[in-house]
């Protein structure tokens, strides 16, 4: 039997959503072990001079307990 944690990170690109999720599960993988998904909870941008600069995420992180 397995039991699984869940946990909130948030996670910024200045490129994409995507590219925040990417970088978010990467960094969260150098010291959370046995990921298993993560769900998109929330998106928002930060916006300079009527541009887009910054694309954040907030993900709920799956893993497994050891």
């Amino acid at each position: 039997m397995s039991v699984a944690k869940i946990i909130e990170i948030s996670a910024e690109s200045p490129t994409s959503f995507e590219d925040a999720v990417v970088q978010g599960i990467a960094k969260a993988s150098k010291t959370v072990h046995g990921i298993k998904s993560a769900w998109l909870k929330e998106q928002h941008v930060v916006i300079e001079n009527g541009k887009v600069t910054l694309y954040r995420v907030d993900l709920k992180v799956t893993f497994v307990l050891d």
